[in-house]
């Protein structure tokens, strides 16, 4: 098991290499670069080019980009905010995204969850067609409409929340984001348990627990429940990180300062620093949650290891 775990850690780390190399060449292939002040001289850009290292051969900057980066410093914000700490930057906005975006999976997890089983459990009633009419209403409609839709009743018409996010009123603020967020979360969770319950139900061992006299709660919770969240965790782990990076469109719309408007602001202006800092800690996050999902199998399911002590 640890050979297993030990592979899978050291694959996530060159992947996570590979991924920042990619980034930093593509920073440097972008048309403009962060010093695009008409005001600015040829002479004054250059200047700053040769004080942020910027005119240095890229391999050069990259290891000395990776170099600080492994001390914890993505250098410091060219534009957005001229010579902010990039991880000061960061650190204010996102645990914003991050506290809306854990809410909205939480949500969505634990409703589609809910549907899904209604669906499967009264297949071919009107539960089940009105689970699968809510499933693709989520799916279908977007994020932001549901966003529109909410603050138009329920933060104007209505009064209960605030149609903008306030920082004072951090809890209430999140509600209605968070509730459109995790519409996708819950259609999609919605359907694939629905799949998934409705297979094990109808499977061999399921009318094996019923001969030995396991029926009603028992039976769903602790046999087939429990078969059909393994392959459950495989489709919530990229919509958490989706998640909680932020949705620009309803951070947009709620005035949320979460990292999604920080990183397109980034991009519009090229500020590298602040571009590669928040694409690392996206991807990050990402191959930090896949690698745990992979070791969660490794360890309930020895089958799916690669190899073993």
């Amino acid at each position: 098991m640890k050979s297993y775990m030990l592979k899978r850690v050291i694959t996530a780390c060159f992947t996570l290499l590979a991924i920042t190399l990619v980034l930093f060449i593509l920073m440097q292939l972008m048309p403009g670069s962060p010093f695009n002040d008409e005001k600015l001289s040829v002479e004054q850009r250059l200047s700053l080019y040769e004080n942020y290292g910027l005119d240095q051969p890229v391999i050069v900057q990259f290891f000395r980009y990776l170099g600080k980066m492994l001390r914890g410093d993505f250098g410091v914000s060219y534009t957005i905010s001229k010579n902010t700490p990039v991880m000061q930057l960061v650190q204010t906005r996102l645990p914003v995204s991050v506290r809306i975006g854990g809410a909205a999976v939480g949500l969505g997890a634990v409703l589609g969850l809910a549907l899904g089983l209604v669906a499967a459990l009264k297949k071919n009633t009107i539960w089940d067609a009105a689970a699968t009419v809510i499933s693709v209403i989520g799916v279908s409609v977007p994020s932001y409409v549901f966003a529109l839709v909410l603050s138009y009743t329920l933060g104007f018409k209505l009064g209960w929340f605030p149609m903008l996010y306030r920082t004072k009123e951090a809890l209430n603020s999140s509600v209605l984001p968070a509730v459109s967020l995790s519409m996708f979360t819950m259609a999609s969770i919605a359907r694939f348990t629905k799949t998934e319950m409705t297979e094990i139900l109808e499977s061999d061992y399921m009318l094996f627990a019923e001969s030995r006299g396991i029926y009603g709660p028992a039976l769903i919770l602790h046999h087939a429940l429990r078969n059909a969240l393994f392959p459950l965790i495989t489709v919530l782990a990229p919509l958490i990180v989706d998640l909680m990076t932020g949705s620009l469109v309803v951070e947009k719309i709620f005035s949320i300062p979460g990292v999604g408007s920080l990183l397109v602001s980034a991009i519009q202006s090229n500020d590298y620093n602040l571009v590669i800092a928040l694409s690392f800690i996206y991807s990050a996050m990402y191959l930090g949650i896949m690698l745990a999902v992979d070791i969660f199998y490794g360890i309930i399911d020895p089958r799916v290891r690669l190899t073993r002590d």
